[in-house]
């Protein structure tokens, strides 16, 4: 019997890759994709207009490849651009020819450039159709390719990694507790996928899924974590400086992050932020103390009319 099969964008790192490796330990031949093919590749990764990022970000798909591959199982490797249809399109043909279809879909592949972490005054106008043109377009052109096989099969599922920029106000502006309003728009542009091909497929063996993962300590995001953390301790030796210098107990001090740490649950192969050198913990942004349950009790009655 042939092992079942599972196509994976934004794969060379990751979430993505977290997946591929997840399927392949459960005897999934995998199919991945991704602008990066070899260690070390090297293109613009700004997230914000303010700054170009030529560093390259670890991972590849020739890395995840020799992982899955090392699991027993095929792995089929798709060089793609999410903002190239006639990739996007190249990818999906060849899947349908070598394997005849998928019997997993997983749209986690995004857009990586200026106005993820952009404010809105900051934003490039033709920004927001790449963020769509990634998060929407892409994943339709795919899941219109490979829907029709999982129809005749009677089976399969169609996933769509997303984020809760898609559905929740930012609790700040873009870099001070949010997002920018270019991720936001591809996230939401992608979110409504899955609501429909369930309406419409649901009674044909089709499963579709939005997943939202919460912030995960992928290889990129280690990068970023890193970058805040050289500006917090910049800043926090400044004020220590005009102040005498750091305490005693606070010099050569690692802090954890306060927020966002993922811990143990992170996904596999992801690297934990647990520990990360920044800035003394009181110098944090926004690492206030979470309230008591007596105190969220107090507060919950005190919206209903009661004092205290």
């Amino acid at each position: 019997m042939p092992n079942p099969t599972a196509f994976i964008t934004g794969a060379s790192r990751g979430i993505g890759k977290a997946i591929a490796l997840a399927l392949a330990d459960k005897g999934f031949d995998v199919a991945i994709s991704a602008r990066t093919v070899n260690p070390g590749e090297s293109r613009e990764n700004t997230l914000s207009v303010h700054k170009s990022d030529m560093r390259p970000v670890p991972g590849s798909l020739t890395e995840t490849s020799r992982e899955i591959e090392s699991r027993g199982v095929k792995c089929l490797v798709l060089p793609m651009d999410l903002l190239d249809q006639a990739s996007v399109g190249a990818a999906g043909q060849a899947i349908l020819e070598r394997w005849g279809g998928v019997d997993v879909l997983v749209h986690n592949g995004r857009y990586i450039g200026p106005g993820v972490m952009d404010t809105f005054m900051d934003t490039p106008t033709d920004a927001y159709a790449k963020f769509v043109e990634a998060h929407c377009v892409a994943p339709i052109v795919l899941t219109k390719m490979l829907l029709p096989g999982m129809l005749e099969r009677g089976r399969g599922a169609v996933l769509t990694t997303t984020s809760n920029a898609a559905y929740e106000p930012p609790a700040g502006p873009a870099g001070k507790g949010g997002w920018g309003l270019g991720y936001a728009v591809g996230k939401a542009a992608g979110h409504p996928l899955a609501w429909v091909l369930h309406a419409e497929f649901k009674d044909r063996g089709i499963r579709t899924y939005n997943v939202q993962p919460g912030f995960v300590a992928t290889e990129r995001n280690h990068m970023v974590a890193k970058d805040v953390a050289r500006h917090l301790d910049g800043r926090a030796a400044g004020r220590h400086r005009r102040r005498g210098g750091l305490p005693a107990d606070q010099r050569g001090r690692r802090a954890p992050l306060r927020r966002g740490d993922p811990g143990p649950g992170v996904l596999p192969g992801a690297q934990p932020l647990s520990l990360v050198e920044i800035a003394p913990r009181r110098h944090v942004p926004n690492a206030r103390r979470s309230p008591s349950p007596r105190r969220r009790w107090r507060r919950r009655w005190r919206g209903r009319g009661c004092a205290w």
